[in-house]
């Protein structure tokens, strides 16, 4: 799945999941360990097997429930002890509703989903480096689960609205920090 499939399915389950645990939205910070959570086993696992070769897959490391799960109660825990728990919780199931959205391909025969518990299971290795991210997205074009993708952030993006944009003036008061700053510095 990309970034954005992962994004969507990770909001849609947390999203639901703060509604019928708090009766309210996500919170504005709690989305953003989400969102990051989402995309961190790939942030993980792509740069070091494409391009330092460290990994044998994109798919290995991150994605790894022997991984996962420690470091999920890991960060719980840390975020717990700084009083967050809510933030950790949302880190924690973007991480591992990437993972399991990754195998579900197994289900019609599209995946091996023997990463989910590397290294005690063996993946293939790449053949011939890194592939290649334009020829990934020109296979993807074609395929069913990649077309859901779309769908899955259109439903997300009515969720997100409905819930009042959660996350987004974090987002915007940094990014107004940023500018601020730089144009402070062209004009000094």
């Amino acid at each position: 799945m990309w970034p954005l499939g992962h994004a969507a399915v990770g909001y849609l389950c947390y999203t639901i999941a703060t509604r019928m645990r708090f009766d309210r939205p996500p919170g504005e910070f709690a989305v953003l360990f989400l969102l990051i959570g989402t995309q961190f086993p790939d942030l993980v696992d792509k740069p070091l097997a494409w391009y330092l070769g460290a990994l044998p897959t994109g798919r290995t490391l991150a994605h790894s429930l022997l991984f996962l799960v420690p470091l999920s109660i890991g960060v719980y825990f840390l975020a717990r002890r700084y009083d967050r728990p809510e933030y950790g919780i949302a880190f924690v199931l973007g991480a591992l509703s990437h993972a399991l959205v990754d195998a579900l391909p197994v289900l019609w025969g599209g995946t091996d989903p023997s990463f989910l518990l590397w290294p005690a299971l063996p993946v293939e290795a790449y053949e011939s480096g890194a592939p290649s991210v334009i020829g990934l997205f020109q296979e993807s074009l074609g395929d069913p689960y990649f077309l859901l993708e779309f769908v899955l952030a259109a439903i997300a993006l009515v969720y997100w609205r409905r819930d009042g944009y959660p996350g987004l003036e974090p987002i915007r008061a940094v990014l107004v920090r940023v500018l601020t700053r730089s144009s402070t510095k062209e004009s000094a």
